[in-house]
């Protein structure tokens, strides 16, 4: 099986900060900023249990838990780009995604809310 290509932690976090900050990103920053969020959920929840699908730029499996191998998952999260990069961004709440209809999500699993919005990036020159 040939290496799963990964996000450089710099790159994806300057693509979700242009999507942030720019009214109209280009599909190349939304793209790689929604992988890059995907790929933190994997390292943040890591796991099998719950299948995390954002059309059409990425799926992920996380969340510790049994884990699928064929059909339809019994756990499973969905939502556009936008809502998913303003969750990691912390602009919208989960409860307020699910609520509006921004997320779908199916499953005793399917519950990110625990790591969206993501952790922000430490500060340079300081110590926790």
């Amino acid at each position: 099986m040939p290496p799963r290509r990964r996000i450089d932690p710099a790159r994806g976090r300057a693509a979700l900060e242009t999507c942030r900050t720019t009214s109209d990103p280009d599909r190349d920053a939304v793209a790689t900023a929604v992988r890059w969020v995907l790929q933190e959920l994997s390292e943040i929840a890591p796991g099998g249990a719950t299948e995390v699908r954002v059309p059409p730029f990425g799926v992920v499996q996380c969340l510790a838990g049994p884990r699928h191998t064929r059909g339809t998952p019994p756990n499973v999260v969905q939502t556009d780009a936008a809502t998913l990069l303003e969750l990691a961004v912390g602009t919208i709440t989960w409860d307020t995604a699910l609520a509006t209809g921004r997320v779908l999500a199916g499953g005793t699993r399917a519950d990110l809310s625990e790591y969206l919005p993501l952790a922000p990036p430490p500060v340079a020159g300081r110590s926790g």
